[in-house]
């Protein structure tokens, strides 16, 4: 394979788990730290010596849970193994209030040259609501934290659509966030799958429902002052100043390569796709012995789905699609392939031709799912 690799790493571990999240992690288990790097460090050695990488992404989780000599130790795993190019953007995810000054400089002083912010709100009467342990000032202390340490490439994670939020609220916070200068946003709907604290809160009446109506308000509105200030929206949920576009999550958009590794990471590789189980435990006694993690799920991917999963992905990307790339590549006429849907889609106003490329519009952005669905193969 001569593409560049991304290469995922999940930190499970979380001092208290928010009342949103649906993602693999464990509270209270920070004990098995150094067995779980031992296992990481045992799974990553079982891929191709000297595979270029591109991005290294710590996610969780929260990785700054991890020891700074832990980082160490896994960083001093991946370069010899690995070919990482010497401009690889390797990023950390960290939390309000679980860093400071000496730990961030630290880490930078092992090369990590990105980092993730999951500030999600700076109203604390939201974040009290999330079930987030940081204030709205732990997360503009971080920030300050953060550019003393030496990062200047600082990412922002932000939620819209928390139930009860003024619009006069996230008109300030918008101001707010523009102000700390970062060079990278997230944005993402609060969305919840069922089983989450919150949505179990909402279901006895105990907090407001989501509004539907309210987010799309509060997704437009921020599209509009980001813009303005700057920032390109180059992905449906992320904003970038020009350069500082997220290379790792950019890899997954355009469905190249990709190694995950921990509890529940998926792999992209080698055209099969596969993900770790998310028993944590299970995980780490199947690297027991050297032997390949213990899988949920493992499958060679045919080339529907894969074609799907292209067209899926690629329109979330504000480009969109070059559809001469995807014929190059899959040997395959979009226009033709999916004439129908193209029609259709085209007509309700959610996409778009311009020249080669299919993008969605505007209004597409909003009803995104709407759209994927079409491509899904019976």
């Amino acid at each position: 394979m001569t593409d560049s690799t991304a290469l995922y790493i999940h930190i499970p571990f979380c001092r208290r788990r928010c009342a949103y999240c649906s993602f693999t992690s464990y509270e209270g288990r920070e004990a098995n730290i150094p067995a779980y790097v031992d296992a990481l460090t045992r799974e990553l050695a079982l891929y191709p010596a000297g595979l270029p990488v591109s991005s290294i992404y710590f996610g969780g989780g929260t990785p700054s849970l991890l020891p700074v000599n832990q980082f160490d130790k896994l960083l001093s795993c991946i370069y010899p193994h690995f070919a990482v190019d010497e401009t690889a953007e390797i990023t950390i995810e960290a939390n309000p209030g679980t860093v400071d000054g000496k730990y961030l400089s630290f880490i930078r002083s092992l090369g990590i040259n990105r980092l993730s912010l999951g500030v999600q709100s700076l109203d604390d009467g939201e974040l009290k609501t999330l079930g987030r342990i940081h204030t709205a000032a732990d997360a503009l202390r971080s920030m300050s934290i953060a550019r003393h340490a030496g990062f200047d490439n600082i990412n922002l994670d932000i939620i819209y659509g928390i139930p009860g939020r003024k619009s006069d609220i996230w008109l300030r916070m918008l101001k707010d966030i523009i102000s700390l200068e970062p060079e990278h946003l997230s944005l993402y709907p609060l969305t919840l799958d069922g089983d989450e604290p919150l949505h179990e809160a909402i279901e006895r009446g105990e907090a407001e429902p989501l509004d539907t109506d309210a987010a799309a308000d509060q997704y437009e509105l921020a599209g509009h002052m980001l813009a303005s200030h700057g920032y390109l929206h180059y992905e449906i949920s992320n904003w970038a100043r020009p350069g500082y576009e997220c290379r790792h999550n950019v890899t997954y958009w355009l469905m190249r390569p990709y190694i995950g590794a921990g509890v529940a990471a998926h792999s992209y590789f080698d055209g099969r796709r596969c993900a770790n189980t998310s028993d944590l435990d299970r995980y780490m006694a199947s690297l027991s012995s050297n032997t390949r993690p213990a899988r949920d799920l493992e499958e060679r991917i045919g080339p529907d789905i894969e074609l799907a999963e292209a067209m899926i992905l690629g329109l979330r990307l504000t480009s969109g699609i070059d559809t001469a790339a995807i014929r190059s590549r899959y040997k395959v006429d979009l226009l033709e392939r999916y004439s129908d849907q193209v029609r259709e889609l085209a007509g309700l106003g959610l996409i778009e031709r311009d020249g080669g490329r299919i993008r969605l519009t505007g209004r597409g952005r909003l009803l995104g799912n709407q759209v994927f669905l079409r491509f899904m193969p019976d």
